[in-house]
């Protein structure tokens, strides 16, 4: 991933949360924070989207927000688990775009061709599989699918999912459980 690089936009802010951002940024501590789960930041969007341009921007946009928005953070330890939702909503925003624009295009291309529904055989061989277990994804509620992406896709440990989300580990695999269940019903 190319080195990531924020630039401060100008605003106004309250005179203590001002005083706060400014006491966070002279320490060091965002570009810090930044350094630690920048990297991550690009895993989350590419997992999601797929495509190296696309990741790269999307974590951009959430790094850039999440710099904007510094001030607003009420706790540092937080900072992971925060990052990780912005950039995961990002993602799933741009890739639910880029779908609906990729569905217009074929209708409009094409109305009367209507796909006819492939074999087993078909299903497996082709990437149809792949598409009907990104949208079985999508349709998992967000607390279910930011786990399993985790958990599963990335291969972090249940521990280490907790630490970045900040919740138990014991509800972690709780919900890893429950994601796994939705997901094979969704794809019989």
């Amino acid at each position: 991933m190319q080195e990531l690089v924020l630039i401060q936009l100008g605003r106004t802010l309250g005179t203590e949360s001002a005083r706060e951002l400014a006491r966070a940024r002279k320490s060091g501590e965002f570009e810090a924070l930044l350094l630690e789960c920048g990297p991550l930041a690009f895993r989350i969007a590419q997992s999601v989207l797929r495509n190296v341009a696309d990741a790269e921007e999307v974590a951009q946009d959430a790094l850039l927000r999440a710099y904007q928005k510094f001030d607003r953070l009420r706790e540092l330890s937080r900072f992971r688990p925060w990052l990780v939702r912005i950039t995961f909503r990002l993602a799933l925003d741009r890739w639910r775009s880029a779908r609906r624009r990729e569905r217009r295009e074929i209708e409009w291309a094409a109305p009367e061709q209507r796909p006819s529904l492939p074999s087993t055989e078909e299903v497996v061989s082709s990437n149809a599989f792949y598409e009907r277990l990104e949208r079985a994804l999508e349709e998992l509620p967000e607390k279910f699918r930011i786990v399993l992406v985790l958990a599963a896709m990335h291969g972090y440990t249940l521990e280490q999912v907790a630490a970045m989300l900040s919740i138990p580990t014991g509800t972690v695999k709780s919900r890893l459980f429950q994601a796994r269940k939705a997901l094979a019903e969704k794809l019989r």
